[in-house]
Parts: structure tokens; sequence; C-alpha cells
């Protein structure tokens, strides 16, 4: 039976409401690694994705006319509305949550790794993830373009974590640390200063 990746997302919600719970006013308007969104608007969404389920899902994305991005913005207005205090509150409320849209569960996973990055990162905020089950997620998203593009981003180059026994495809290497190949499957340049090998050049231009 394939490992369950709940009970890591619940732990990895826990922690970062813990990271959360003294930041400032200025702190929380800090501008998240998500494009146009605040500290605050991306723990907004992630307390809306920990409320979905797939039905919900479905009728949001119906009333939204299909669009992705419509529904998103909408449910991160709803759920930041009431302030810092309160959408912490709310996330501490669903961290233990196994809901979600639908989608393979590995990707609710993803979400708590990548976004938790999104928000601490900008903070100073540092954090050791369960390398283990990062290599996981940087194969899973690897081998898909859906809204993220990794398999694209990827393709042609062999990831090699340099804190864990493990690699992922074939071509030119760039290793690093597991969480920085995560950050940069899922396009994020901020972790790319932390890899190295003949293939980062590649990488980071894609």
């Amino acid at each position: 039976m394939a490992e369950n990746p709940w009970p890591t997302v619940h732990a990895e919600r826990k922690a970062l409401a813990a990271d959360l719970a003294d930041l400032t006013p200025a702190q929380w308007n800090t501008p998240s690694l998500c494009t146009n969104w605040t500290v605050l608007q991306a723990l907004a969404h992630q307390v809306a994705t920990a409320k979905m389920t797939p039905p919900k899902f479905l009728a949001k994305m119906a009333v939204a006319r299909l669009d992705f991005q419509r529904l998103t913005a909408k449910e991160i207005a709803v759920e930041s509305a009431g302030g810092p205090v309160a959408t912490l509150a709310a996330y501490r409320a669903v961290q233990n949550a196994s809901s979600a849209p639908p989608g393979p569960k590995l990707s609710w996973l993803g979400e708590a790794f990548v976004h938790s990055e999104d928000i601490r990162r900008p903070l100073g905020i540092t954090r050791d993830y369960p390398v283990d089950w990062v290599t996981k997620v940087i194969e899973f998203y690897s081998g898909s373009n859906v809204l993220i593009g990794g398999k694209n981003r990827v393709a042609g180059l062999t990831l090699k974590a340099t804190d864990a026994d493990w690699s992922h495809g074939e071509g030119p290497v760039v290793e690093g640390p597991a969480m920085s190949l995560l950050l940069a499957t899922t396009g994020r340049k901020v972790a790319l200063h932390e890899l190295a090998g003949p293939g980062l050049a590649t990488l980071a231009a894609r």
C-alpha cells in the first residue's frame, strides 16, 4: 500500500501556523513568492484548499465559468477578508483536514511544502522539511505539466539531491538541497543560487 501523505500535510500545517503566530501587520503584508500574493493571501489560499472537496470545487468552477484563476482569487478574498488573526485561526481549524479539490494526494503535500516556502522565505524563516517526502513530491511534479509545468521545466535534466540519496531524470545534472530542487521544479527562481551543475543554466532559463 502506498504511503499516506496526509499526516505529513497535517504536520506541515501545524509547523507553519506556529511560525506565523507572532507576525506583525507589516510581515503579513510582505509579498510572498507567489506573484501578486502577500503572505496573508498565500495562507488564505491554503485555507481555501483545505476546505475544498471535489463536489465543491466543481460547483465553484462552474460559477467561475471554468476560470481557475478567477476561482482562486475569489477564494483568497473570502478567506483573507477577516484579516490575519481570523485567517490564521481558520488555518489552524483546518490543519488536520484531509479534504481537497480533485487531484492526486501528493499534489496537496506539494502545496503544503511549496506554499509554506512561499511564505517562509520572504520572512526569513527556515525549516527542515522531511526530505524523503520532498523527493517524492519532486518526482510527482517532474511527471506533470498540470498548472505547475514541472515536467517541461526539468525535461532532459538530471535532478540530484545533495541531502538525500536521490536523483531523477536523464541529462545534464542540477544538484542541491531537495527543497531547492522542488522550488526550482515549480518555477521559483529564488532557490536557483542554491543549486549547481552543468544543467543549471538550462533550468534557470525555463
